[in-house]
């Protein structure tokens, strides 16, 4: 069976095999939170470098950063975000289940088979709707919401020690707005010539109002971007739009994703952010429905402006071969690594008749690439080379050593996290130095000399 399964299987994997863990579990939990465990965050990791391989280190229009989580205020300000960062929300007077009045207005259709879209849409329009379709609360069942209401999504803390002198901050709410704020900075180090991108990986938080999903939509999660400057009198816009759209389509087919279960969606002018004169999503489909994955947004010269005008700082562009100074317009390509990371998943979570569960990982995403068994445990001349082989691949690859039950159960257990090859050392082995190499997506088992399983490799 692929891909007709409960999700809750996929949930329970994850805490079981050391994936994804609740946050703060010990304590009851906090809503909405989650650790990555000892095998997702190897995973993580290797998204992340798999991202930073891609469009940073193998391009070289592109210049990476690390911007400050906290920035000051003023950043916030100029960008629009304490003023138009927000998402709408409802409160049902009955038992006070809050949630996004846009999400509570689409499930209600969705569950009767009819897909709209109102993010976006005027206050009055989704109260009219909420009213007039009689749209009950999911939590008690009544219909008596309070008037649909905005709400910002930025996360207020405070800098100082003493609390009168405390001055307020935010937690950002995107990683875009570090690379606009070290425009200038980049320029004056690195002399790039437009076009050219700026590139980062990071953690974003968003006070979210409507829960659920998994680690789909979370407080905090993991981004990465990048800024791409041109000049919108020497580039085609549409061309470049297009461009980062296969661009970054063919990135989530290179890590295992399936291009039928892939759509891009445009958002309309009432649904995109204010910074944005274009946006498109890709969505891609989950067991819960089809869902935003990435995104790539046209947001002109909006930011760069803004802060050039609010912080007094020049941040224009001087053309070398036109001796002009412009304000570079930008493109950008956003990917929820989380939401990736998820994806992953779900695509790759498969249950076999016989009762085997797999994870079709692909070897540069999977938390390990190769396992290795001695056949027997209460051999120590096995355990010995087993630990050898161990050790030697580990130079190279990502290597897991398990000598726990019976060979089958190991197997089994490899097969559930996703790792691609099992090798085993057994009694022929300390005869020939031949080694079992068994392929985890067909269960083909091959006789192998060690010194050759370099070679077989090919990730």
């Amino acid at each position: 069976m692929s891909g007709n399964y409960d999700f809750s299987k996929i949930v329970s994997l994850c805490k079981r095999r050391g994936f994804i863990f609740p946050g703060s579990e010990i304590y009851g939990g906090l809503a909405n939170t989650y650790d990555f465990g000892p095998l997702g965050v190897e995973m993580l990791n290797n998204i992340l470098r798999s991202w930073w391989d891609t469009f940073v280190r193998q391009r070289n229009d592109m210049f990476g950063l690390d911007s400050s989580i906290l920035m000051s205020p003023k950043v916030w300000e100029a960008s629009g975000h304490t003023k138009n960062f927000t998402d709408v929300l409802v409160d049902c007077r009955e038992c006070q289940y809050r949630t996004r009045a846009d999400h509570l207005i689409e499930d209600f259709f969705e569950k009767k088979n009819e897909k709209i879209m109102v993010e976006g849409k005027a206050l009055e329009e989704l109260d009219k709707i909420i009213i007039s379709e009689k749209i009950l609360c999911p939590k008690c069942g009544k219909s008596n919401f309070t008037p649909v209401r905005k709400f910002n999504l930025l996360f207020e803390t405070n800098v100082g020690i003493v609390t009168e002198n405390q001055s307020k901050v935010y937690l950002r709410g995107e990683i875009a707005q570090g690379m606009f704020v070290n425009f200038k900075n980049v320029m004056d180090t690195m002399r790039p010539k437009l076009p050219f991108g700026i590139a980062q990986s990071g953690k974003a938080f968003r006070n979210e109002i409507t829960l659920g999903n998994f680690i789909f939509r979370t407080l905090e999660f993991n981004l990465s971007e990048f800024e791409y400057f041109f000049n919108p009198e020497k580039e085609n816009i549409d061309e470049l739009f297009e461009y980062w759209k296969n661009e970054m389509q063919n990135y989530l087919l290179t890590l295992g994703l399936k291009k039928e279960k892939m759509r891009w969606r445009v958002h309309d002018e009432t649904e995109r952010a204010h910074y944005s004169s274009r946006t498109e999503d890709l969505e891609y489909e989950f067991p819960f429905g089809f869902k935003e994955v990435l995104g790539l947004a046209y947001r002109t010269d909006f930011d760069l402006k803004n802060h050039s005008e609010k912080s007094g700082t020049d941040l224009k562009y001087f053309d070398p071969e036109t001796n002009e100074r412009i304000t570079p317009h930008v493109i950008e390509p956003t990917f929820g690594i989380n939401r990736i990371f998820l994806a992953l998943l779900s695509t790759g979570y498969e249950e076999e008749q016989e009762e085997r569960t797999i994870l079709k990982l692909s070897s540069n995403i999977s938390p390990y690439q190769i396992a290795v068994f001695p056949l027997v445990k209460n051999k120590p001349e096995i355990v010995s080379k087993a630990f050898e082989v161990f050790h030697v691949l580990k130079k190279t690859y990502r290597v897991s050593f398990d000598m726990r039950g019976n060979i089958g159960k190991r197997y089994l257990s490899q097969d559930e996290i996703g790792t691609p090859y099992c090798i085993t050392i057994d009694y022929e082995t300390l005869e020939n130095s031949s080694v079992t190499l068994r392929n985890r997506d067909d269960k083909t088992q091959i006789r192998i000399n060690l010194e050759d399983i370099k070679n077989f490799f090919t990730f």
